[in-house]
């Protein structure tokens, strides 16, 4: 079986493709045949391409146009056209998966895309403006490249749908849960993934374990993991809640924003720029929303550094033990902390600093292991009464599996 996911951005589009036999699906991530990237860096009328594949072809190209669509049939031709070539022609495509990233109260497993479902994701895109829209212009865009064929949407929602009622709504009037305004979470194919996973690495069952899995990238947010199911998280009715992000600011008092509309004459829009773009490392530290950049203009000591990069690295730090914490409360024990995505997966001293707040609880960090970029490796002491994981995410195969069993399970139409 032949699956094609797409992983739409607000300024970019992710693909890859997968083959998997009919038979079984594998306990571990395959490598894709082909995986491809559209970059609009500066605006929609320039697309940077990218491709490579499995036996080590790649292609870079940059195309003019306005026209997204045009932009990745380009990148979809790839597929069986010159050296990046891994078929014969695109009909040998069974499937297309889509990650979505809110689907609201009704889509809490994945879905046949049906026109029910586009109109769905479309009227959620108030929820998840950058996003949504961007998913459903791809649906449409494979519609009229690979007619016919069957696409299925994974919502990054559905994972959290498990969320107790006492995590979910928020303590506001009740005539919020019937307008459907409640904690939906975010990041939920990623925290699924990775809890998953970690019971592959430890050799346990899932469903015995109490599991933080900490997504830490450009976005960022916690679950919290019992029996395999989410029952706290930190994203909350949008991606903006939480903790703090490359650029969103996470959690802040609601009264900050009323007095700024009220007092300061900000309107929506701009607070909207605000909280969104310009808050967190970048709005603080002034450098950059990239914590590898953040950690440089530190430098090595307060006095030769950059004294808001290092307040910056203090918030994060402060707000990412504090989320833990929160989320450690919701399980009442821990068997194991998982760091995931950019950051997580590639800052040894997020990793340590997380860590060295909960030593109370018996975890021990081996600072060796935690210092030698570990991928899919437990790096806690062997005495330690939490395990410590380094996953790498992997939202893309979990997306092709989940459109597997769902032509398996003959959802197919």
């Amino acid at each position: 079986m032949k699956i094609l996911v797409l992983n739409a951005g607000s300024s970019s589009q992710k693909s890859c493709l997968y083959e998997i036999a009919d038979e079984a699906f594998p306990t571990q991530a395959l490598q894709p045949l082909w995986e491809g990237k559209i970059n609009w860096t500066q605006d929609r009328g320039v697309a940077e391409i990218e491709v490579k594949t499995a036996t080590g072809a790649t292609l870079q190209k940059s195309i003019a146009g306005d026209s997204p669509q045009a932009h990745l049939t380009y990148m979809l031709n790839t597929l069986n056209h010159d050296a990046t070539k891994v078929i014969n022609q695109l009909s040998e495509i069974d499937v297309v998966g889509h990650r979505i990233v809110h689907g609201g109260e009704d889509y809490r497993d994945s879905v046949v895309i049906t026109e029910d479902v586009k109109k769905a994701i479309a009227d959620l895109s108030n929820l998840a403006p950058e996003h949504n829209p961007a998913a459903l212009s791809g649906i449409e865009a494979v519609e009229n490249i690979l007619k016919g064929v069957t696409q299925i949407a994974v919502f990054d929602t559905g994972f959290h749908a498990t969320l107790p009622d006492a995590a979910a709504i928020y303590p506001g009037p009740y005539q919020w849960v019937e307008q459907g305004i409640r904690r939906y979470g975010f990041h939920g194919i990623s925290h699924q993934y990775c809890s998953q996973r970690a019971a592959q690495i430890l050799g346990r069952n899932v469903a015995s374990e109490r599991l933080i899995t900490c997504h830490l990238g450009n976005g960022c947010s916690l679950a919290a993991i019992k029996n395999g199911r989410s029952i706290d998280t930190t994203m909350g009715f949008t991606p903006v809640e939480g903790l703090m992000m490359g650029s969103r600011s996470g959690s802040v008092d609601p009264g900050i924003l009323i007095y700024l509309l009220r007092y300061c004459n900000y309107s929506v829009e701009r607070l909207d720029e605000i909280l969104n773009k310009a808050s967190g490392l970048k709005g603080i530290s002034g450098v950059s929303s990239d914590m590898r950049e953040v950690r440089e203009a530190m430098s090595t000591t307060y006095a030769q550094g950059n004294s808001r990069a290092h307040l910056a690295w203090d918030i994060y730090v402060h707000r990412l033990r504090s989320g833990i914490g929160a989320m450690l409360a919701s399980l009442g024990g821990l068997d194991a902390l998982v760091f995931t995505a950019g950051v997580g997966e590639h800052s040894p001293q997020i990793r340590q600093a997380a860590c060295e707040a909960f030593g109370f609880l018996g975890l021990k960090l081996d600072l060796e292991k935690n210092e030698h970029q570990p991928v899919d490796e437990d790096i806690a002491t062997p005495d330690s009464a939490v395990r410590v994981l380094v996953i790498h995410t992997q939202e893309d195969w979990a997306i092709a599996g989940q459109c597997w069993q769902r032509l398996k399970c003959n959802y197919k139409v």
